[in-house]
Order: structure tokens, then C-alpha cells, then sequence
């Protein structure tokens, strides 16, 4: 990095290196290392944990994991264009996204606002400023949406599952399930590892009183299985342990 910046990070921030209470994780979707590492430690200092994409598509799966409370998205990126990022993740996300620009074209502008970004700032900027965007942003999104939790969301390998909102992605791309699908993946997905007998899930999902039998579950674990697997018939996340019932893999 270059020293001058060096020098007016750490003298804009004294206490630069000391542990910090992380209080909210931002996506930096950013091809160049130098703009990105800057933005990095002046975010970093504020507070903010930090992860950085260099390219579209990276930015994309990660912004979808939905284990980010803000995005901050160049617009000119590799492998995919920054406007296409933001519509694929407004499609799915609700969360701020901040796009960052060089382009000085109005109509650049208004596209990338026209696609659900929430702001922009234009390159060269003070790396204060984005600190004072960032926090502004979610301020905003807090209160019209109150606080949200991503430590609530489970994540096995390229599964997500956001009891929250009751979405599940595998891959970046959203599973649709019913309402007891759902409640029977999150129930073992939250015990990982450990093996539930049908009667035991059975009994915890549909309740002592209900009417119905083993088999229910049966289906239920195999459409589960058509909805998160690769191959149903060999699953990577759902097992079945013969005379014993199933376990998610952790």
C-alpha cells in the first residue's frame, strides 16, 4: 500500500491494530488490491468486519450467503459488471448496497440506483467518507427493517439456511421447501452429526397428537433430498443410518 496512506490512516486512527468488538460484516466487492486494503483498514478500524471479493462473480455467491450486512460494489469488476451483481443481488437480498465508481456518466449512476443500490460515491473519495456511508446505511436499514441476526443462520458446506426468513440456498441458488420440509431440515441441520430416529422426528415435528405415521417422515427426507442434493440417491447432507434414522452431516 502506499505509504502515504499509511501515514494518514494511522494518524487519522491511533489505535489502529487493537482488537476492535466486531460489530457488522460488509462485502467489499473490489478489483484493485490497493483501493480494496485501504478501504479494508479504515472500515476495519471502524469497527466493521471485512471480506473481499476481486471479481463479479465471487462477489455474487458470497453476497448471497447471506452472512453480510452490507455490500460495497465497484462497479467496474472482472467476470461480471458491477450492475449486473446488484441485480442479482437485490433479486435475492434486501441488505444496503453501496456502489462505487469512476464512471462519471449520470446515466451510469442512475442504472446502478435504478437496480436497487441504495448510494454511490465517486473514485477518488475519502476513505472517511465511505466509513461515514457505511455507517449511515445501516443505521437506516436497522431501523426500517430492525437488527438482524446472521448468527442465527446455518451454514454446512454450500448449505444456507436462514430460519429467519425460513429460506434455504444450496449453491448460491434458493430451495424451495414446504413449511414441514423446512422444519425438519432446520431441526437437523441444527443438531449436526447426531442421529434422530423417525419416531423421535416424528414426534418433534408434527407433534405427539398428530395424525400420520413413519412414512411421513420418510417422504418428507426424500423430497428434502431432491431439493438440497446433487444426487438424491447418494446424499452429501441428509444420511441415512439403517436401523437407527438419519443425521445431517456437519
Amino acid at each position: 500500500m502506499d505509504s502515504r496512506y499509511n501515514h494518514q490512516l494511522e494518524s487519522a486512527y491511533p489505535f489502529k491494530g487493537r482488537r476492535r468488538e466486531i460489530i457488522k460484516s460488509v462485502l467489499l466487492i473490489e478489483d484493485d488490491t490497493t483501493i480494496a486494503e485501504l478501504q479494508r483498514d479504515y472500515l476495519e478500524i471502524s469497527g466493521y468486519e471485512v471480506q473481499v471479493a476481486g471479481d463479479g462473480e465471487a462477489g455474487l455467491a458470497m453476497s448471497l450467503s447471506g452472512l453480510y450486512d452490507l455490500v460495497i460494489l465497484d462497479l467496474m469488476i472482472p467476470k461480471m459488471n458491477g450492475f449486473e451483481v446488484c441485480k442479482k443481488i437485490r433479486e435475492k437480498q434486501d441488505i444496503p448496497i453501496l456502489i462505487v465508481t469512476s464512471l462519471h456518466d449520470d446515466i451510469d449512476v442512475i442504472r446502478g440506483l435504478g437496480l436497487g443500490a441504495d448510494d454511490y460515491i465517486t473514485k477518488p473519495f475519502k476513505p472517511a467518507e465511505l466509513v461515514a456511508r457505511v455507517k449511515a446505511h445501516l443505521a437506516r436499514y436497522e431501523r426500517l427493517v430492525g437488527k438482524k441476526d446472521v448468527k442465527n443462520i446455518i451454514q454446512i458446506r454450500d448449505l444456507y439456511i436462514d430460519p429467519d426468513t425460513r429460506k434455504v440456498y444450496v449453491n448460491d441458488e434458493e430451495a424451495v421447501l414446504t413449511t414441514k420440509e423446512f422444519d425438519l431440515l432446520y431441526f437437523l441441520a441444527s443438531h449436526p452429526n447426531k442421529v434422530f430416529s423417525k419416531e423421535h422426528l416424528f414426534e418433534r415435528i408434527w407433534g405427539v397428537d398428530a395424525l400420520g405415521d413413519m412414512q411421513t417422515v420418510t417422504v418428507h427426507i426424500r423430497k428434502i433430498r431432491e431439493k438440497i442434493e446433487k444426487d438424491s440417491a447418494n446424499p452429501d447432507y441428509i444420511e441415512t443410518v439403517w436401523g437407527a434414522g438419519y443425521r445431517c452431516r456437519g
